[in-house]
């Protein structure tokens, strides 16, 4: 059982890694070459991470639970994605217009935050 989790938790440490990688390349491009300000940019490019997330959860990293609705499933990663979506745009606001740190470090902070959210919340949710 616990060489179970410590797999799984590899698992989801590389599905988060280059989650990671697609969000902070999106959100990089969307702030720096399209201009779309922080706050937009962050959410453009968490919502791009959560869909190569969802895929790569499903397919490799938890055990669904087959006798599960994949309707109520994707429903609930959803919810949690909005969830981890607003504490990330929280993070990010605070962090860059209240402490003024520059949004790129403030992402890795959000991102850690988000990322112990969602494995909790998925763990619970996918099996």
């Amino acid at each position: 059982m616990k060489n179970n989790l410590m797999r799984q938790i590899l698992k989801f440490g590389v599905v988060g890694g280059i989650a990671f990688l697609i969000d902070y390349a999106v959100l990089f491009c969307c702030e720096e070459f399209l201009k779309l300000g922080v706050l937009w940019s962050a959410g453009i490019a968490f919502t791009i991470s959560v869909i190569f997330n969802y895929i790569a959860s499903v397919k490799w990293v938890f055990d669904v639970n087959q006798e599960k609705d994949p309707k109520k499933n994707f429903i609930m990663f959803i919810i949690f994605s909005i969830i981890g979506l607003i504490l990330t745009e929280i993070i990010m606001w605070f962090g860059t217009d209240i402490l003024n740190i520059h949004y790129l470090l403030v992402k890795i902070i959000a991102t850690g935050i988000v990322m112990v959210f969602n494995f909790i919340t998925r763990k619970m949710f996918l099996e």
